[in-house]
């Protein structure tokens, strides 16, 4: 597995314990990242992606709520929340991950976590989301 595709795996598991416990995030990530046992640029990838997405999970909520309305995001698998939150937030918000790329990660990160229904819901949610990038990407800029 790669690196970055580990690191998303790591990020990914603390974003759905913090979703579901609501433990203190310093203590998540350390016992996330303890556990991997990953390098430090790896460790720095996960620390961005979990402090970046878990204080915008309301923002990020809201334009995934747009995008899949025949499902209330209360309703939405917690781990499949996690992932588009993610995804969302890599190509929308860091905008250092090419779309395609967060959106491939994410549909493989579902493969992995979630139901075999998974896959196809996070695909089709992200591929709306990815019609509006530009609209989502100023929204979050007029934010800062």
């Amino acid at each position: 597995m790669k690196t970055r595709t580990k690191a998303r795996g790591v990020a990914l598991q603390a974003l759905y314990e913090l979703d579901i416990a609501q433990h203190p995030i310093g203590r998540v990530l350390k016992e996330r990242i303890d556990a991997a046992g990953l390098d430090d640029s790896t460790v720095t990838f996960i620390r961005k992606i979990v402090l970046g997405v878990w204080p915008l999970v309301d923002e990020l909520d809201t334009f995934i709520s747009e995008h899949a309305p025949e499902w209330p995001l209360d309703q939405v698998a917690i781990i499949d929340r996690n992932i588009i939150r993610l995804a969302l937030w890599e190509f929308a918000v860091d905008n250092e991950t090419p779309l395609k790329v967060a959106i491939n990660e994410a549909v493989e990160l579902a493969k992995v976590y979630g139901s075999d229904s998974a896959p196809r819901f996070v695909n089709g949610v992200l591929g709306s989301l990815a019609d509006r990038q530009n609209e989502i990407q100023q929204a979050f800029k007029r934010d800062e």
